[in-house]
């Protein structure tokens, strides 16, 4: 009960200096308050319809997997026409291009470092093919990749030295699991 008579007299007492400075500056600019009190208004209203809205924009403009049980992941469509999914190596979070192209798991240098792999400490002694023409590749083993509660340990994988907007899922990696399909916008991955 005190709780709400505190919050009463907390609102009564803002809305009364709110509604006296209003009031004087009314009297002295009857134009220029109005316009002040419209645009903030309509601020405030944008923030309310863009707080309201904020989970639709944001699942349209970078939709995320969802990882639906221990043991099914669905990713959406991404914008760009490709399926993007986060997955932990070595406890870390990399955003991976599912690319059924790719042979590997192959991670781009930048995120290898961010795993805990020292590209410098590798020896780039093969090489692929990727969009952006022939690359460098360092054979290595992953601690683990984990998706939700799926986990593999000691998994193969390239890192990529070149030019590579991100990490690319291989079929390497795909094979692992028991059932890999399409459901209208969804790649499913199953155990």
């Amino acid at each position: 009960m005190n709780d709400e008579f505190a919050r009463f007299a907390y609102l009564a007492a803002l809305l009364l200096f709110l509604g006296g400075f209003l009031l004087i500056e009314f009297r002295r600019s009857p134009g220029r308050t109005s316009r002040g009190v419209l645009a903030w208004g309509l601020i405030f209203l944008a923030l309310i319809a863009g707080a309201g809205l904020w989970e639709d924009v944001r699942n349209r403009v970078a939709p995320r997997q969802q990882i639906v049980s221990s043991a099914r992941i669905e990713v959406p469509l991404g914008n760009d026409g490709h399926f993007h999914l986060v997955a932990e190596v070595n406890g870390t979070p990399v955003r991976f291009v599912v690319d059924t192209g790719a042979s590997s798991l192959a991670l781009r240098e930048r995120d290898a470092g961010r795993a805990g792999i020292d590209p410098d400490r590798l020896a780039f002694a093969g090489r692929a093919q990727t969009a952006n023409g022939l690359v460098d590749t360092a054979a290595v083993r992953l601690d683990s990749v984990r998706i939700g509660q799926i986990e593999d340990r000691n998994v193969p994988a390239i890192i990529i030295r070149g030019e590579l907007d991100r990490s690319l899922m291989g079929m390497d990696y795909l094979r692992r699991f028991a059932r890999v399909g399409f459901e209208d916008d969804r790649l499913i991955l199953e155990r």
